[in-house]
């Protein structure tokens, strides 16, 4: 579709894409951004130089009127920006990710998404693909827009073999002709609620990944997903996964791992790759940042951190990588979730549940009779509690960060929050 008008809201790493995406192809641009402290002082002498119009403040109806198409930032919902928009010729909403995807000339593309492990999937792919010879574009919700693929390659980059993209509900809900050679969806479990209107709003968002594909293209999905498979009639070829012997010296954590691992490798065969350089891949990738992250082992006490672990089946996942007994670090702005279905898995395996920040009634509502349960205001007063001089950690145990929560009433994000755990332990072992 040609493009006269567009108007991006956000001025993150997507808006920011899209933006200079958008005025590349000759469109009229304008940014919409409520607070003028978020807008890189670079970004916004680039904006001026090229005729995009930034606006700041509280966004109105008249911001989106005449636009042919409006490019959300992944966090802004779509449905509260369609309260701004015209009854009639109302302007597509359509993700960064889309605009991109529309710009691809044949690289092929993996696309994963899922309630968690997301981001080690998508890893383990490009680590695959790379140790096969691939040139390997690894973005999406992961860190980097596919806009800034689009943008390197047509300024002279050479072209990559596979594109892999981790995808998020939120981006998914708002793509129209995405089309992937590969899709894969690790699970789902209650999430977002706090951003989609329901569930079931939030499980369409994540089956319109596979709505564009044919019997030509690839459909990898969880074993136990074959229901949904059935009632939304998908027409790719499809292929179930469960967790797999394969993958014995991994260095990740935990079964699920595994599970991802052979996701991986399944997505990776569909392109070509050999098993056997597949597992090797696995074998030596690095676990990552912030995902049951070993940060140290002091005096028999194992300390890791998964904040990444935002909602109550990540915690779940966290919880069976151990076979040890766990502190328990949770809390934060709670997104919706069947704490009371974890109440078997606590009473196994955790000795101790330390809360911090927002959302302690509800924790506490759920486990109060099962576990003992501590409170303190911040992350580092439950860490002090547990780990401190006479604290309740002894030989044996693991400290868990994993707090089935977003960072938003204390951090910034889920790295904010995950970075100031390590900085914890090395003060405290210090």
């Amino acid at each position: 579709m040609s493009i006269d008008f567009a108007v991006v809201v956000g001025a993150g790493v997507s808006g920011q894409a899209a933006a200079r995406l958008l005025a590349r192809n000759g469109a009229r641009v304008r940014l919409l951004e409520r607070n003028a402290g978020r807008i890189p002082t670079g970004f916004a002498a680039w904006a001026k130089e090229h005729g995009v119009e930034i606006r700041c403040g509280e966004h109105q109806p008249e911001d989106f009127a005449g636009a042919d198409v409006v490019i959300p930032s992944p966090g802004v919902a779509a449905s509260s920006i369609r309260k701004m928009l015209p009854a009639t010729r109302a302007p597509e909403i359509m993700a960064e990710t889309e605009l991109a995807w529309r710009e691809l000339h044949g690289e092929r593309v993996i696309g994963i998404t899922g309630t968690s492990g997301k981001t080690t999937t998508t890893s383990l792919c490009s680590a695959m693909l790379l140790a096969g010879g691939l040139r390997v574009f690894t973005g999406g919700n992961i860190g980097t827009p596919l806009s800034e693929y689009v943008l390197a390659r047509d300024a002279g980059q050479p072209a990559v073999d596979a594109v892999v993209l981790e995808l998020s509900s939120f981006q998914l809900q708002t793509c129209s002709l995405l089309r992937p050679d590969v899709g894969v969806l690790l699970n789902i479990s209650e999430n977002h609620l706090d951003y989609h209107a329901d569930m079931q709003e939030y499980i369409d968002a994540k089956m319109h990944l596979f709505a564009r594909q044919t019997p030509a293209d690839t459909a990898i999905l969880h074993k136990g997903l074959e229901p949904l498979a059935e009632a939304y009639h998908l027409a790719a070829r499809r292929v179930y996964f469960d967790t797999s012997d394969r993958f014995t010296h991994m260095r990740l954590l935990g079964e699920h791992n595994k599970a991802n691992a052979e996701a991986a490798l399944l997505a990776c065969r569909a392109l070509g790759i050999d098993e056997a350089v597949a597992v090797r891949a696995a074998e030596t990738f690095e676990p990552l940042e912030h995902r049951l992250e070993r940060v140290a082992e002091h005096h028999g006490v194992l300390f890791v951190n998964d904040s990444k672990a935002t909602t109550v089946e990540a915690l779940r996942v966290a919880l069976n990588a151990f076979d040890r007994p766990i502190l328990l670090l949770a809390g934060g702005k709670f997104k919706g979730g069947d704490l009371d279905g974890l109440r078997p898995l606590i009473q196994q395996k955790v000795r101790h549940v330390a809360l911090f920040g927002a959302s302690r009634q509800i924790f506490e509502k759920a486990w109060n009779d099962i576990v003992p349960i501590s409170y303190d205001t911040t992350l580092e007063a439950a860490m002090l509690r547990l780990a401190g001089n006479g604290g309740i950690a002894q030989p044996g145990d693991v400290v868990l960060l994993a707090p089935a929560t977003s960072s938003f009433d204390q951090y910034t994000d889920y790295l904010h929050r995950g970075r100031d755990f390590k900085r914890i332990v090395k003060e405290l072992l210090a």
